[in-house]
């Protein structure tokens, strides 16, 4: 009897939709969540019930699976992986509440971006009854941790039943300190003998040494030699003393206004208030002291603004007033001295566990293996009871994104899966081991045919690997899915948030513009390629570089030099004319296509936040603005030299202004600003990073937003822009499996490939 085979074919999508509530079913029999809306607790629902701002329905589940998962699991760590815009602070927030009003877990230490310290310290405020919140980010960060060490001493604590929380800015936290030797200077007389006339004569040497300014005792080295002042102070490492004990060195101011008396500091501090000036704070300084003024700024700043003169009056006016309270949100004065890594002093002087609850903001910035402020973290969740992890995007397509910050937070776990460090300490080895077990390895085999010898022919097998990106299933299984908690906007419903949607346009190039493009992309593909035969990989970022940006440059002409030799490699002349100083400037059809989106977004009464990410020596945003406002519409920049804390009021003062676009880099709003007043943004380009892409396109699209949201990539088709965008489009696509999604991105049409694997850009470029 002949045997019939039927082979059916069905692409993944389709067979997840066919039968996904069979799999979802098996899923959840063989893996059961931690949490499920028929397990909510009531006496937890009763502690947010009680809030001054109480989450949505989502948000209140997702704070009780993760109060589950720390309290009633007992695991270590949780981690909130939810869509920008959902209310993270929210809900770690009521988190802390819970724990607090059922497990007694009072103290909270939170790790923010800089920028983003106040906001913590105002929505604790506005969410939590009476909660009391230190904002550790300033100058005085060290006063305030010794000000805690000595409660901790003299048994001082809390009567009040509320949560605390210490809110630590991560560059503060991971800041050292300046140090200079503590010596004094001691004398010795050595005899020494001379020749003189025929006769010995002898006179005695004079040399300062270097010694303990509390027993004043020689310091000596390892051989037990005196050392001189001289040489000691040229040391590079802080000792202490051998007979007392004591510390030869001291901590320094590192500011250079280090000889500045207090007075002047403390003027220097009310001239960054608003309405007050040198001429003023001069006036209060006589009129109050400086110890009292001091006293008030870094302490009560409230009663600052409410000062009184000796009729009673108040100082200031009610403008005046209002105006300080707002700058006063935000800013901190310290009048410490000195300072001292925040990490380190929680680790040595503050007992293990002093802190309940570690909540690490935008946790993905910890991901690096050797940077400070990821090792700095993993400082801080040793030493706490439980650890909260917030992020809106978990990893960004590598399996080593997630494996240092896994490490960080769930050693154990690694440790007992047999991710170890190696003999020297290093987890580089148990690294590529994960990425191996996890993610994706290509090793790559280059074979050469070299010369003959006498007896053999001698072929060269050279080996190299190389990651890509993808996360394994079972890793996600393993390290993802029991620890962490997803929300999506979409999921939170109830109309709550108005439609988002991507695209990309691809804008073909003018005739002159595409003839340069294609004569200098060939010129440099082939040098990239002579220089790859002889395995030198200088040229590879020159040209890389100069075919993404030019096509957005070529108003300037582009001289391209070997980074080494110095020798020119390529020429082009500018294309389109018009500078700064020019009354007409002729666009591109980028530039063309950004004037006419932005016209018509005004036309419908809709503000616009421009991305361009040259901003440096290749900066494009001052022709950008000549552009639009030759156009007629109102446009500002946002550059770097507006600081971080600033930026939210900076970008509300142009809104109040009317302005109708904002230029700026992704990076700079990438996290923390809730910019719901431009419900349009537009990408002139990416750049590599996922993390800052995905983070920057919904700046606008969070709750409270009432208009649909609209973001738009721009690309020159068959350029190097596109192959960029490809590459960026794959590694969303990987970033977003780990969160259960498929990809919905604008960039998601220019993701053809069926496989997940990253091709290098080089490659493509020097494709034949």
């Amino acid at each position: 009897m002949e045997q019939v085979t039927s082979n059916i074919q069905i692409d993944l999508n389709s067979f997840i939709n066919e039968f996904k509530d069979s799999l979802l079913n098996s899923l959840n029999a063989s893996n059961p969540p931690v949490y499920s809306e028929d397990d909510m607790s009531f006496e937890r629902q009763s502690i947010m019930e009680q809030l001054k701002r109480k989450p949505f329905s989502e948000q209140a589940n997702v704070v009780q699976a993760v109060t589950k998962l720390l309290l009633d699991q007992n695991e270590p760590a949780a981690i909130i992986n939810a869509e920008m815009g959902t209310g993270k602070t929210m809900m770690a927030i009521a988190v802390a509440a819970v724990l607090h009003y059922e497990a007694q877990y009072r103290r909270n230490l939170i790790i923010s971006p800089p920028h983003l310290v106040y906001k913590w310290r105002r929505e604790i405020l506005e969410t939590i009854p009476g909660a009391k919140v230190w904002v550790l980010n300033g100058s005085d960060t060290l006063v305030k941790l010794l000000k805690l060490r000595q409660e901790l001493k003299l048994g001082i604590t809390s009567t009040s039943n509320v949560p605390e929380f210490y809110v630590l800015g991560r560059v503060r936290m991971r800041m050292g300190y300046h140090w200079k030797h503590a010596l004094k200077s001691k004398p010795i007389y050595q005899k020494q003998n001379f020749h003189e006339s025929g006769e010995v004569k002898t006179k005695y040497i004079k040399k300062d040494c270097a010694a303990c300014p509390d027993c004043y005792n020689f310091c000596r080295d390892d051989e037990g030699e005196l050392i001189l002042f001289s040489d000691f102070v040229l040391k590079e490492h802080r000792t202490t003393c051998v007979n007392c004990g004591s510390a030869l060195w001291t901590l320094i101011r590192p500011s250079n206004n280090s000889n500045s008396s207090f007075r002047d500091r403390v003027k220097k501090s009310m001239c960054q208030i608003p309405t007050i000036g040198p001429v003023k704070a001069e006036s209060l300084i006589n009129k109050f002291g400086d110890d009292f003024l001091s006293d008030l700024l870094a302490d009560n700043a409230s009663d600052f603004v409410n000062l009184m003169n000796e009729e009673g009056e108040f100082i200031f006016t009610d403008r005046q007033a209002i105006r300080m309270e707002k700058a006063l949100a935000k800013l901190e004065f310290g009048f410490g001295e000195g300072a001292y890594q925040a990490t380190e002093f929680i680790k040595r002087y503050l007992p293990q566990g002093f802190f309940d609850l570690l909540i690490v903001d935008e946790c993905h910035e910890y991901k690096n293996q050797g940077s400070a402020q990821g090792q700095a973290m993993g400082v801080l969740a040793s030493q706490v009871k439980k650890i909260l992890l917030l992020t809106g995007t978990l990893m960004g397509g590598y399996a080593d994104d997630l494996f240092f910050l896994l490490f960080r937070v769930l050693t154990s776990k690694m440790i007992e899966d047999g991710y170890k460090p190696n003999s020297r300490g290093s987890l580089g080895t148990a690294a590529m081991e994960f990425m191996r077990d996890h993610g994706i390895i290509k090793d790559l085999y280059t074979e050469r045919h070299g010369n003959s010898h006498k007896t053999a022919k001698g072929n060269q097998i050279s080996h190299r690997t190389q990651k890509a990106p993808g996360f394994g299933p079972k890793g996600i299984l393993r390290y993802v899915l029991p620890y962490t908690v997803f929300l999506k906007l979409k999921d939170i419903g109830d109309n709550i948030l108005p439609n988002y949607t991507e695209e990309y346009i691809d804008i073909k190039m003018s005739y002159e513009q595409r003839s340069y493009y294609d004569d200098l992309s060939n010129k440099l593909k082939s040098e990239l390629r002579s220089a790859l035969v002889k395995r030198d990989t200088t040229l590879l970022g020159v040209v890389l570089n100069t075919l993404l940006a030019w096509p957005d440059c070529c108003f300037r002409a582009e001289t391209v030099t070997h980074p080494r030799t110095r020798d020119k490699l390529a020429f082009v002349p500018s294309v389109f004319s018009g500078d700064e100083g020019d009354s007409f400037i002729e666009c591109s059809p980028k530039e063309q296509s950004l004037v006419e989106h932005c016209l018509a977004e005004k036309t419908d009464g809709r503000k616009v936040l421009v991305y361009a990410t040259y901003t440096g020596t290749r900066d494009i945003t001052e022709r950008l603005k000549l552009i639009l406002e030759q156009a007629g519409l109102k446009t500002a920049i946002l550059k770097s030299n507006v600081s971080p804390e600033k930026r939210e009021d900076w970008i509300l003062d142009k809104v109040d202004k009317d302005y109708d676009i904002v230029i700026t880099n992704p990076e700079l709003v990438k996290t923390g600003l809730d910019l719901l007043d431009f419900p349009t943004i537009i990408f002139l380009q990416t750049g590599f990073n996922v993390y800052t892409l995905q983070q920057a396109a919904k700046r606008s699209f969070r709750i409270g937003q009432k208009n649909d949201v609209k973001v738009i990539y721009l690309g020159y088709e068959n350029s190097a822009q596109t192959s960029c965008l490809k590459l960026m489009a794959k590694k969303i696509a990987v970033s977003q499996s780990t969160s259960g999604d498929m990809p919905e991105s604008g960039l998601d049409i220019l993701n053809s490939d069926d496989e997940s694997i990253e091709v290098a850009l080089a490659k493509q470029l020097i494709a034949v």
